[in-house]
């Protein structure tokens, strides 16, 4: 700093130079006073001036510093000097909002006053409900948060899955678009109810028939699923009077039977009557070996006994009696 007074007579001329290097100071003074063409030295000027200016230098405040929620004004930061007596204004930070307090500070006695500035963070609140979604809160809504995004069945998200919540509102757009399935195959010999150029959407049906001399195998619809699929393949058109085998599937669709109507159903009716003789020729040989087995049985017995009581004859010649055996022995 270079201080300067000039004047006539016996106010001479004052040269003051100070430099401020960390918290030393050097002072240079060239004080000089003219008088009648004489020069002369006045030291006590010199002592005088600088511990006015080092008096005032010392009572500068330090810059003030921000914190997580406050920070200086765009004016504050544009100053460098905070002599005694000084005000800067602090507000809240980007996200937070003001809850009390003005945000003034002053610079007395080398110390800034403590702030009365109370910021709080901004909450979000819920997400403006949209339709078909959903969202997920449980983390929180206030500044700084994250939720996450859902749709209904059905419906699949288009855009991002996630919101944070900003200083000016929650971020990140998403709609839930419903899920569509290709178009449905076509049929031989038949027909579908489903002529638009758009694809099915979940939850239509497409309807099926057959032409005049042809029946339907399998259901007489199918349906399109939240996976973007339908919910069994598409039926089949058989001429009356074919059979048609189909490959099973994990499906629910109920089984495929025959297509021909009862009155070509013969060959069954036939070969129930040709096994309902069979078993009757079955019992009736049955019986009549069991029979023959009885007669057998009961003629052994007979001729058992007549042997015990010594009346069977034997090679058809009449029996021997024990009187006639002993006679003819003597």
């Amino acid at each position: 700093m270079s201080l300067d007074l000039s004047g006539d007579g016996h106010y001479g001329r004052l040269r003051l130079a100070v430099s401020h290097s960390g918290t030393a100071w050097k002072a240079a003074m060239d004080v000089s006073q003219e008088t009648c063409g004489a020069r002369t030295r006045s030291m006590p000027s010199f002592f005088f001036l600088l511990t006015l200016w080092v008096l005032k230098a010392s009572a500068d405040c330090p810059k003030p510093q921000g914190l997580e929620n406050i920070v200086l004004t765009y004016e504050a930061l544009l100053m460098n000097d905070f002599p005694e007596g000084t005000i800067v204004i602090l507000e809240c930070a980007n996200g937070y909002l003001l809850e009390s307090g003005s945000g003034v500070i002053t610079c007395t006695d080398d110390n800034w006053t403590h702030p009365d500035l109370q910021c709080k963070k901004k909450d979000c609140g819920p997400p403006r409900p949209q339709p078909h979604m959903s969202f997920n809160i449980s983390a929180g809504t206030l500044f700084g948060d994250i939720i996450r995004v859902t749709c209904d069945k059905g419906y699949q998200i288009s855009g991002s899955s996630y919101k944070q919540c900003y200083s000016t509102g929650w971020s990140g757009r998403s709609k839930c678009e419903i899920i569509t399935c290709e178009k449905p195959p076509e049929v031989t010999n038949g027909r579908r109810s489903w002529d638009a150029h758009d694809d099915p959407k979940y939850g239509e049906e497409i309807l099926y028939s057959c032409d005049v001399g042809h029946t339907l195998v399998g259901p007489d619809r199918i349906m399109c699923n939240e996976d973007g699929e339908y919910n069994s393949p598409p039926p089949l058109c058989s001429e009356v009077g074919k059979d048609i085998l189909r490959p099973q599937s994990n499906s629910t669709s109920p089984s495929l039977e025959p297509t021909a109507p009862p009155s070509f159903q013969e060959k069954p009716t036939v070969d129930v009557k040709n096994n309902t003789n069979t078993d009757y020729t079955a019992v009736i040989l049955s019986v009549i070996g069991v029979a023959l087995v009885a007669c057998i049985v009961v003629l052994f017995i007979h001729k058992y006994h007549l042997r015990r009581k010594g009346t069977v004859p034997m090679n058809g010649a009449a029996p021997i009696s024990r009187r006639e055996s002993g006679n003819h022995e003597g």
